[in-house]
């Protein structure tokens, strides 16, 4: 006869881990603005993009730093990274083993992918303090590149978007409403008479009240087409937008990183219009010295770059992206910090100027600008500075486009565009 033990199992302490709330720890290195710019591309500018942020090696060392401060370490691993430890090979070998494991469960739930190879070599040690010799476990994972799968971008997005709502104080939101009405489905207002080209969603009760009123309490009840009563629904628009990012240096300048914030306010409109508006649609477009849509897919890797600012070819980029959506309102949502620097020529080649306010940059920024209006579409600027020169310019935009101008920081950036798009609900642009 055959016998089968069982004994208790007493798990790892891997499956104990919350994985999602780490992942959200780890949102400010995954979402990293950075610098397109190499190492010591402009040493003046600060720092030029010395470190790899899409490495499995920066990713571990992510995940140590969010292990540390979660507390979720024994002591002696504590220890041991902060460099008050014995120097113990036991303890290391198990820190490096639970990176490989974390991030093994990160790809195998589908948040993150890793391209290149494999992140560790067989029989190899990982340095985990970062004080020891480069080793070919090191080497290999500094190799290898992950990526975020659209499962890991659509968690950011969500996890972004409830922070921004709850921050605002909404707990649940809808379709654009307008202060029209039709004749939908959802019955909202009074219902009205029948007319041609309308939904059949006929209010019964009122129809019926209708032909007894003409024809008194018979059978059967005699029906005429001007009996016929619909119920009314607010009408809802679909809205088309494009978030205009600005790639300039400017944005990782004095130790501050405003373009992560962007990006973060990006995904957590992405998410909302995907799972709240599925009528709307979103794109995004970066410029710099270019502009350029960029996939929503590819948007945690977009970086800062030594580039100047050229709101006019972002505009004029938005504008025809926007210009073959066939929706009842249309936007640019533009977010900043400097004032126009460069401007493309008819040759193809970019002019560009530093040193102030070029009038010849304005005014082809203010034509674009000009080109919206006219085009029906709206442009609200998000500034993230409060230079007076700024102010006049970003004022002289809102004034043209009939938008709206805000001067905000990276701590308030996301709420402020969440809350003008949700305002959008209860009105429509003409």
């Amino acid at each position: 006869m055959r016998f089968t033990t069982y004994s208790k199992y007493k798990g790892r302490w891997l499956d104990a881990l919350n994985i999602e709330a780490l992942l959200e720890q780890l949102s400010d290195f995954l979402l990293d603005g950075g610098f397109a710019g190499g190492p010591d591309f402009h040493p003046y500018w600060g720092w030029s993009g010395l470190e790899d942020t899409h490495s499995t090696d920066a990713l571990k060392q992510a995940l140590l730093r969010a292990l540390l401060e979660s507390g979720e370490l024994t002591p002696e691993m504590i220890e041991e990274l902060r460099g008050e430890g014995q120097g113990d090979a036991d303890v290391q070998r198990q820190l490096a083993a639970l990176l490989d494991e974390l991030i093994q469960k990160l790809v195998e739930e589908g948040y993150i992918s890793v391209e290149g190879g494999k992140p560790t070599l067989p029989g190899a040690t990982y340095d985990v303090t970062g004080q020891g010799q480069v080793d070919r476990a090191k080497e290999a994972a500094q190799s290898v590149e992950f990526n975020l799968t659209q499962k890991g971008m659509d968690f950011l997005g969500y996890r972004a978007l409830r922070g921004l709502l709850g921050a605002m104080g909404k707990a649940s939101f809808g379709a654009h409403d307008t202060p029209h009405l039709s004749t939908g489905i959802e019955a909202e207002a009074a219902s009205r008479p029948y007319e041609f080209g309308d939904t059949m969603n006929l209010d019964i009760s009122a129809t019926l009240k209708h032909a007894i009123e003409r024809e008194g309490l018979t059978v059967p009840l005699p029906l005429r087409h001007d009996d016929l009563m619909v119920h009314q629904a607010e009408f809802r628009s679909s809205c088309a937008t494009v978030l205009l990012l600005d790639i300039s240096h400017s944005m990782i300048l004095y130790g501050e990183d405003r373009f992560t914030p962007a990006k973060r306010v990006a995904l957590a409109l992405s998410h909302l219009i995907r799972t709240q508006f599925p009528g709307d649609s979103l794109k995004v477009v970066t410029f710099g010295d270019r502009a350029q849509e960029i996939p929503l897919s590819q948007l945690a890797k977009a970086q800062v770059g030594p580039y100047h600012t050229n709101t006019a070819e972002g505009l004029e980029t938005a504008r025809r992206l926007l210009g073959a959506q066939k929706m009842d309102m249309r936007q640019i949502i533009m977010i900043t910090d400097g004032k126009p620097s460069a401007m493309t020529l008819s040759d193809g080649r970019v002019y560009t100027n530093s040193g102030g306010l070029d009038p010849h940059i304005l005014q082809r920024t203010f034509h674009e600008v000009a080109a919206c209006r006219k085009a029906g579409i709206l442009i609200n600027t998000f500034m993230l500075a409060r230079d007076p020169y700024l102010v006049q310019f970003v004022q002289k935009v809102s004034e043209i486009a009939r938008g709206k101008a805000y001067f905000t920081s990276t701590m308030t950036l996301g709420q402020y565009i969440m809350m003008d798009f949700m305002k959008r609900k209860r009105r429509r642009m003409r």
